[in-house]
């Protein structure tokens, strides 16, 4: 008795073994991400030698030019590590007599507008059209520049390794490709912790490869300010980690050089009148002086103090600068989170609200500093973006005031701001910083930026979304793999009009997870057991 037993719970452990063997979610190949709009597959397969092709324009614009030279080394590298992960697995098969086999790809084709556009912007038309017919050339139709480097990037998705060394394998099929939303973003957090400039560059190619288009960067916050300027570099030279821990004209101007490259805008962030503790070691004058139970100053300096003498000559001079530098026609002023409690405590601030009929109505004077803050973009025509807060104390707001919601009932909060008219952004389902462990991308998956009441009649004022990598627990040496490839699904959801199942979904990103970490993208593993060649 004893005998079968034991021979029994040999057979069951070896069911149990065998059964967790191998990957936990099988890998697609030449599948993109994120998912296009149509693609029709017409059978049959072409090879394509990436070093021999060759690329033809309709007309030569610089950053096209650019593009195809970077995605030409990103194939070539790819054919060279598909042939090494594949090559033990060949036989005395040629893939020639193949009768799937259509011949080969000898010439890519651009055909882009005749445009002057050089910088990304909202609302851009990045659509495009990918062809690869019975016929020796790729066709790619592109509706601007901007549809050319995301059909670039689609096509990069598309091939896979054919086990000859010098050619890479690509699907008959067509794809006609545009974007749900046109604002879709990935915040970073340069403050709580400083991130050196080549992680940004890395994360703006990492953004490229899941099309999102918009570098939020909020620059500084009560932590530390790293951004220096040219006017104000006291800021930096009092408020940061350290004094190699800036960011300087020059690394602000390469950056947003290296995202326009890639069809990305750059929005900067310099929230106030909160989360600006920061501000105060080289300007204590402009931030409020917070009082004790007892009516003397505590040593603490609170928000941005609205009755300063001069601090609305040096935001107006600060943010001039900022404006020059940052040239995209939005602006994130913040606005969340603002203590109150210091203004309640300040004498001078309860003077100045009963002398102007405000009671104890703190909201009021927020509303008294946010309108004034917002005059100032407005004179320079920028539009302003603020967090939802801003809208929900009832502060009076442009119509073109973007409102960014990050917290709370999302749903309602964008029923809510789309119904007063303005223009919305949505991330409280996409923060990055919340860790649930393995697998947690499916929760950003499922997040539909669309699923609110009256989102049909409104679909104007929905502008995208972000995805907000907050820095309170990351810096350079574990921010990527948080990031990525968690963000890769808020990027569907902001790309493609597809509603995938998580299961279908997670195959495509155990695909496109690998291909990022080919491409340098050190991306964290996004199901469980796997392996990646790199």
């Amino acid at each position: 008795m004893l005998r079968w037993s034991f021979l029994l719970m040999v057979v069951t452990i070896h069911q149990v073994v065998s059964q967790k063997y191998g990957p936990s979610v099988v890998t697609t190949q030449g599948e993109p991400w994120p998912v296009p709009y149509k693609r029709s597959l017409h059978g049959g397969f072409k090879l394509i030698h990436p070093q021999a092709v060759i690329y033809r324009y309709n007309h030569n614009h610089p950053i096209l030019v650019d593009a195809v030279a970077r995605y030409r080394n990103i194939i070539i590298k790819e054919c060279e590590i598909g042939y090494r992960s594949i090559k033990h697995q060949q036989n005395d098969n040629n893939i020639y007599s193949d009768p799937n086999y259509k011949g080969d790809i000898n010439i890519i084709t651009f055909n882009v507008p005749l445009d002057e556009e050089t910088r990304p912007y909202l609302n851009m038309n990045e659509s495009y059209t990918l062809t690869i017919a019975d016929s020796s050339q790729i066709v790619i139709d592109a509706g601007s520049i901007w549809g050319a480097l995301r059909a670039l990037e689609t096509l990069s998705q598309l091939l896979t390794p054919s086990g000859k060394e010098i050619s890479m394998i690509i699907q008959l099929q067509t794809i006609y490709d545009e974007p749900k939303l046109s604002h879709r973003g990935l915040l970073l957090d340069t403050s709580r912790h400083y991130l050196p400039v080549s992680d940004i560059l890395m994360t703006l190619d990492a953004m490229s490869y899941n099309k999102l288009n918009v570098f939020h960067w909020h620059i500084v916050d009560d932590q530390s300010f790293p951004y220096k300027g040219k006017k104000y570099p006291e800021l930096a030279e009092k408020g940061t980690w350290h004094p190699e821990f800036l960011y300087t004209l020059n690394d602000v101007k390469n950056i947003i050089e290296y995202a326009r490259l890639r069809g990305i805008r750059v929005i900067s962030e310099f929230d106030s009148p909160g989360h600006v503790a920061s501000w105060g070691q080289s300007h204590p004058e402009f931030l409020t002086t917070c009082y004790d139970t007892s009516g003397k100053p505590d040593g603490k300096l609170g928000p941005m103090n609205p009755i300063s003498p001069n601090i609305w000559e040096f935001l107006s001079s600060f943010f001039e600068e900022v404006f020059e530098l940052f040239y995209d026609s939005f602006v994130h002023l913040g606005g969340d989170e603002v203590p109150f409690e210091c203004w309640q405590s300040n004498p001078d601030i309860i003077t100045y609200m009963n002398n102007n009929n405000m009671a104890s109505d703190f909201t009021r004077l927020e509303n008294e500093y946010i309108q004034k803050l917002l005059k100032i973009p407005e004179s320079h025509k920028k539009n302003a973006i603020v967090w939802h807060e801003v809208f929900d104390n009832g502060v009076t707001l442009t119509p073109s005031t973007a409102v960014h919601v990050w917290t709370g009932d999302w749903k309602k909060k964008l029923q809510n701001v789309t119904e007063a008219g303005h223009p919305v952004l949505l991330s409280a389902c996409w923060y990055l910083d919340h860790v649930a462990g393995g697998g947690d991308w499916e929760k950003y998956y499922d997040c539909d930026p669309l699923d609110f009441v009256g989102s049909d009649s409104v679909r104007h004022l929905m502008l995208g979304g972000e995805a907000c990598m907050w820095g309170e627990s990351v810096d350079r040496t574990n921010i990527h793999q948080r990031v990525w490839p968690r963000a890769s699904a808020v990027a569907e959801r902001l790309w493609s009009y597809a509603n995938e199942t998580v299961a279908v979904a997670a195959q495509r990103l155990e695909e496109h997870t690998c291909r990022m970490n080919r491409r340098d993208i050190p991306a964290q593993p996004p199901n469980g057991p796997s392996f990646c060649y790199i």
